[in-house]
């Protein structure tokens, strides 16, 4: 499989606006790291970005799993992008 990294934006005030999202949105992550098609995911220290590692057939299925995430039906993901990604170390 092909990785891919995605990086995205979060809203304005995402800690207080995420809260009634945040349980549905960690369970989604885990259900894909147990698959093994989320590497990694996780925001900026400063809240602002976020940053994900996904192994998947395609870019459209990363789309896919991003469109599909509670904090992106939401508004708390603002915008994001996916690109192949080429793994040297």
């Amino acid at each position: 499989m092909a990785k891919y990294v995605m990086w995205g934006s979060y809203c304005e005030n995402v800690l207080e606006k995420r809260s009634p999202f945040r349980e549905s949105h960690l369970q989604g992550l885990q259900q894909q790291k147990d698959s093994g098609t989320l590497v990694a995911l996780g925001p900026t220290v400063d809240n602002s970005k976020v940053f994900g590692i996904y192994e998947a057939d395609s870019e459209a299925a990363v789309r896919q799993l991003v469109e599909a995430d509670p904090y992106w039906q939401n508004g708390i993901w603002t915008e994001y992008s996916v690109y192949a990604w080429n793994q040297v170390f």
